[in-house]
């Protein structure tokens, strides 16, 4: 019988514990954590999906022909 009587304790507690709090409280709760944990997979899958395909990108920058032909600055005399 010391479930039926802890039922009971929580039966009559649990009307005081919902008095106690402020009824024009917003909290985000379990949905809210859901919906982050969502969203930061999200953003994470995205990162490395971005990191993967800059990784692909094959960049060489052509030599500037104006450039080429000049000497350094340094070197000029």
């Amino acid at each position: 019988m010391p479930s039926m009587s802890a039922h009971l304790a929580l039966t009559q507690l649990a009307p005081l514990a919902a008095k106690e709090l402020d009824e024009n409280k917003v909290t985000p709760g379990v949905l809210g954590f859901v919906v982050f944990a969502v969203l930061a997979l999200a953003v994470w899958g995205l990162m490395k999906s971005m990191n993967r395909h800059m990784h692909k990108i094959d960049f060489a920058e052509a030599p500037d022909p104006a450039a080429a032909g000049a000497a350094p600055e340094g070197t000029k005399k």
